[in-house]
């Protein structure tokens, strides 16, 4: 098929080889020959496969991430301008593949340590040769981190009875904010 400049008439040709590219492309990456291959296939140059693929990659992985429903998809494609029948294949190729993209995404996730245990002492320093009445409190932690694969590590860290103090308020006032209903509306939309 031959670009001729209406959008919808092109994405409508085009639409299912495009999904199955990117749903590819997010599995083993990109690969320029593919973009080549198929820019040859429809007359066109591959740099508006290129963008093509890359634009319905990135509506099928944040409509993924995010788990919206088939209406607020359907919202969220009307203001693209397209046809209704060009956004019902979008909606069929997102419903068909969201959950295999959801599983894609949650294995290219870092996995982070986790906390393994705290250790904790408090040093006070009463005195030193040039001040002979001081009292400079240090309280040191060692953190015992975990990481997926069961491997260790621990990290010392250092500070004054003020700065964990306020650590320990930023830390509480984040907790409270997990329990607002917006967040916990966000966490669902998460998950």
């Amino acid at each position: 098929m031959k670009y001729t400049g209406n959008i919808s008439c092109f994405w409508l040709s085009v639409v299912g080889e495009f999904g199955r590219i990117a749903v590819e492309f997010l599995r083993k990456g990109t690969n320029p020959k593919i973009y080549e291959g198929a820019a040859r296939k429809l007359s066109v140059d591959a740099e508006t496969v290129q963008h093509g693929v890359e634009g319905l990659m990135y509506l099928l992985t944040e409509s993924s991430k995010l788990m919206i429903s088939e209406v607020d998809f359907q919202d969220s494609v009307l203001v693209l301008g397209f046809t209704e029948v060009l956004n019902q294949l979008l909606l069929q190729l997102y419903l068909e593949n969201r959950k295999e993209i959801r599983h894609i995404l949650g294995e290219l996730t870092p996995s982070l340590p986790h906390y393994h245990n705290l250790e904790w002492r408090l040093d006070v320093q009463l005195a030193s040769r040039a001040l002979r009445q001081q009292v400079k409190p240090t309280v040191t932690m060692k953190l015992h981190l975990e990481e997926s694969g069961g491997d260790k590590s621990a990290k010392v860290l250092q500070t004054d009875p003020a700065t964990l103090m306020h650590l320990i308020q930023e830390l509480e006032k984040a907790l409270a904010e997990l329990k607002t209903t917006h967040c916990r509306r966000i966490l669902r939309n998460i998950k």
